[in-house]
């Protein structure tokens, strides 16, 4: 038998009832404190597309993200058994009147010489890597994808590219006259990525001619694409047609539609 004191039920009315109001007061002021931010952020000056507290924070992750990014830093590696198609999702800069077999790659290097045009062969005589990596899109989905492809920093190695006087881009020793940027558009200049160059001459980073080991479709980007895993799908551009390297930080297509610049993951 349970010969503990019983508390009247009236003391514990009061108790609830003074919970509840303390708990009631709590909720209201959070829920101010949110309302009261809501407007603040609508009200804030926008800065491309963006309130500008919100700006702010984007360029505080990006100098994080940047401090801790390293070369040696890979993304994961999966086995075949993890392949999967990936979804077209999106065909900004695909229009139907491109015509394969007048495509050129023209690049520009920081160095302010005229561009330089090069077929799709001239990436295909570089060293062919495979990659088995995920494709994160910034929606929420991803796949595992097999890419077939060149090193961008061994491109810029072979045909000079990447420096600010001209000189060979030595891989893997980020000479001290590296340009800062490099940017990339499809042919139409439609879509268009900005990369800062450490991202962009990461040993993952490939010019990419074929997918799940058959070339590469005009949906996925043919003839040539860029597959750059250490960033989000937004900053891997299909159909490349031209490659900018300079020091100015070059404009990019989501960012300047409120979308983050950076988009490393």
């Amino acid at each position: 038998m349970n010969n503990a004191p019983q508390r009247p039920d009236a003391e514990v009315a009061r108790r609830m009832s003074r919970l509840t109001r303390r708990s009631f007061a709590v909720g209201a002021a959070a829920a101010g404190v949110g309302f009261l931010g809501w407007l603040g952020l609508r009200s804030a000056s926008l800065e491309d597309r963006t309130p500008w507290p919100l700006r702010r924070m984007l360029e505080f992750n990006e100098k994080v993200g940047s401090a801790l990014f390293r070369e040696s830093a890979l993304a994961p590696d999966f086995g075949a058994d993890r392949v999967t198609e990936p979804r077209v999702n999106g065909w900004i800069g695909l229009g139907e009147d491109f015509d394969p077999a007048r495509w050129q790659l023209q690049v520009h290097g920081s160095d302010g010489a005229r561009p330089r045009f090069f077929a799709l062969d001239d990436v295909k005589a570089l060293p062919a890597v495979d990659l088995t990596t995920e494709l994160k899109c910034i929606e929420g989905w991803s796949n595992v994808v097999h890419w077939t492809g060149a090193r961008l920093a061994d491109f810029a190695a072979k045909y000079g590219f990447g420096t600010k006087d001209g000189r060979p881009f030595e891989g893997g020793g980020r000479p001290a006259d590296l340009a800062r940027y490099v940017s990339l558009a499809t042919p139409d200049d439609d879509y268009y990525v900005g990369l800062d160059a450490a991202a962009a001459l990461h040993p993952q980073t490939l010019l990419c001619y074929a997918m799940n080991g058959a070339p590469l479709t005009a949906g996925h980007g043919a003839p040539l694409r860029l597959v750059i895993p250490v960033k989000y799908g937004i900053k891997n551009l299909k159909r490349v047609g031209t490659i900018t390297f300079t020091d100015r930080r070059p404009a990019d297509y989501w960012a300047e539609r409120g979308y983050d610049w950076y988009s490393g993951h």
